[in-house]
């Protein structure tokens, strides 16, 4: 199964709907389109066998659905930066279709109790948890880059096209022949996504660079990664401005249908649907809608939608205006989700990227589980009105905030993979576990050009450390001014090999670059590589001599390593 298109049905580059024309990319979307349509159709079956339980029950569906994220989004990122993807996700697939499975023998035996149905719910979002990273991870190995955010719009399209199908679907099934009926659906719905992944004929990619790393180890790379990504961490940022008060409308949209509108379980999926209807017609528009007011405008206009969407559910009972209302959601729903994660898509380099989408889905689904019961006893002892208004006000205060902490600009963002760092030609052979590795990179720079140089130099730590430096500093030569010394302390040989060979990007080269070409006409960084360990030198002490490259390129002078090892502590 290929997936580039042919040149003939390529649509354009700006069209909407040109990543299906990628055929693992289509065949995955309408199969994705089934299964989200039937976790739909579970949830509304779920929440509705709920209502009659309290508001804290049926807010807590979405809570046991979004919960595992929290606890598991990250050990998950991992498994998809260390194993192949295809394979995490068939896993987390048939996992799925078990548990489903149980949910659905359960119901029809009538014997599912509130405690079952909330537990076997939050083993289904342990499934959708393991599978997230890994599904995000694949985007790029099915569109092109200047694809992605067409391609984030198509899969916030068709979560919301579900949301139109599914809860309609669902609330009439259940009215008419009960919940086991669409648990049943939901259960069948899994084998089509393994059908696409297992007849899909990955390309071969590079070993994923955490193969070899510790669970823990390769945790704190990812933690690491985000924490000194300032891109990143703004992407995370505005997702939690928005995600709290967005959960106001899914935890109470089924309180606002029985208590405020006096609806059933078939004018609950109407409210639903017209959310999805909303989204499915927003694609139509985003893209307008981006070229007119860019990503920061587009995030502080979905929030004030959204906002008044909530006004609108808070005041009203008439079921045509909440209907009405809930149209403009999807936009907004749509264009704020694929705008951040298109923000993190283009920032991420593919030895990281499960991870670092990871955090995303902890700040997006974590933020909804935490969310979600507040709603619920916010609304049963404020009552349901100021609970809705209270999260119209969270989202107006989201939407100002945009001028204070926007999205930065990707153009100058390539996380291509930049192998310019060739192996150091140490006089012997270090093992993989050996280390921490001090790496000190020495240069000269004209009196002029000092402070400009340590400019340059900030970007170049924040790359470090992204990379693996656990220490880093900047030091000027108290004999000699124009002399600064970089030293970054990395924790194993196999750590800095991973820096030269995979987790160095475009981006980096780019910064290191600048930093060099401020240095003194003629001169060129010295590179050394000192291990400590406690066993003293093991030079030996027969060396033969090495030719002069470096950490920074071919016209880096590298210093090699001789008796640099302290033999202890004391």
């Amino acid at each position: 199964m290929s997936t580039a298109p042919s040149p003939k049905d390529r649509p354009e580059p700006d069209s909407p709907w040109a990543p299906l024309a990628a055929r693992v990319f289509r065949a995955l979307w309408v199969a994705q389109l089934v299964s989200n349509i039937g976790s739909w159709m579970q949830t509304v079956g779920a929440q509705w066998l709920l209502v009659g339980h309290g508001a804290a029950l049926v807010t807590l569906v979405q809570t046991a659905s979004s919960l595992p994220v929290v606890l598991l989004a990250l050990p998950s990122g991992v498994l998809a930066d260390r194993y192949d993807r295809r394979t995490v996700l068939l896993v987390a697939q048939f996992a799925m279709l078990a548990v489903s499975t149980a949910l659905t023998v359960l119901a029809f035996a009538d014997a599912l109790t509130p405690e079952l149905l909330l537990g076997l719910t939050f083993l289904l979002g342990c499934g959708t948890a393991l599978m997230g990273p890994a599904w995000q991870a694949i985007q790029p190995e099915l569109v092109e880059r200047r694809q992605l955010g067409q391609a984030a719009a198509l899969g916030a399209v068709n979560m919301n096209l579900a949301r139109a199908l599914g809860p309609a679907v669902g609330g009439a099934v259940v009215a008419a022949a009960g919940a086991g009926w669409v648990f049943a659906f939901n259960a069948a719905s899994y084998l089509g996504i393994a059908a696409v992944l297992m007849l899909w004929r990955r390309p071969r990619t590079q070993a994923p660079t955490a193969q070899g790393e510790k669970l823990l180890t390769a945790l704190h790379a990812g933690r690491r990664y985000v924490w000194y990504a300032p891109g990143v961490r703004r992407v995370l940022l505005r997702t939690l401005l928005f995600i709290p008060g967005g959960a106001a409308l899914w935890s109470l949209l089924p309180l606002v249908a029985s208590r405020s509108l006096g609806l059933g379980s078939g004018g609950y999926g109407l409210l639903l649907g017209a959310v999805g209807a909303g989204a499915v017609g927003g694609a139509f528009v985003l893209p307008a809608v981006r070229r007119a007011l860019g990503a920061n405008g587009t995030l502080a206009a979905g929030a004030l939608v959204f906002a008044a969407v909530l006004a609108v559910l808070a005041t009203t009972r008439l079921p045509w205006l909440a209907v009405g209302a809930l149209l403009p959601a999807g936009l907004a729903w749509i264009g704020v989700l694929s705008t951040l994660n298109t923000a993190l898509q283009t920032r991420l380099p593919g030895w990281v990227r499960a991870r670092g989408l990871a955090v995303y889905l902890l700040v997006f689904q974590g933020g909804q589980a935490l969310a979600a019961p507040l709603w619920g006893a916010l609304a049963d002892g404020l009552g349901l009105t100021v609970s809705l208004l209270v999260g119209s006000g969270l989202l107006v205060a989201g939407a100002v905030s945009v001028r204070r902490w926007p999205l930065h600009g990707t153009d100058a963002i390539d996380p291509t993979p930049s192998d310019h760092w060739p192996v150091p030609p140490l006089l012997f052979e270090p093992g993989p576990a050996e280390g921490p590795v001090l790496v000190s990179v020495a240069y000269r720079v004209g009196p002029g050009n000092r402070a400009a140089f340590t400019d340059c130099m900030d970007h170049v730590a924040r790359s470090r450390r992204r990379t693996g430096a656990l220490t880093w500093g900047l030091y000027q030569d108290g004999n000699d001014p124009d002399r600064f010394i970089e030293n970054y302390l990395v924790a194993s040989w196999a750590e800095h090999l991973a820096q030269h060979h995979g987790r160095v990007t475009a981006t980096d080269r780019r910064h290191e670059e600048r930093a060099r070409r401020l240095l003194v006409p003629g001169t060129v960084p010295e590179v050394t590589h000192a291990f400590d360990t406690a066993e003293g030198p093991v030079v030996p002490e027969k060396c033969v001599s090495v030719p002069p490259v470096g950490e920074l390129g071919e016209d880096t002078v590298q210093v090699d390593v001789k008796a640099l090892r302290p033999r202890g502590h004391e």
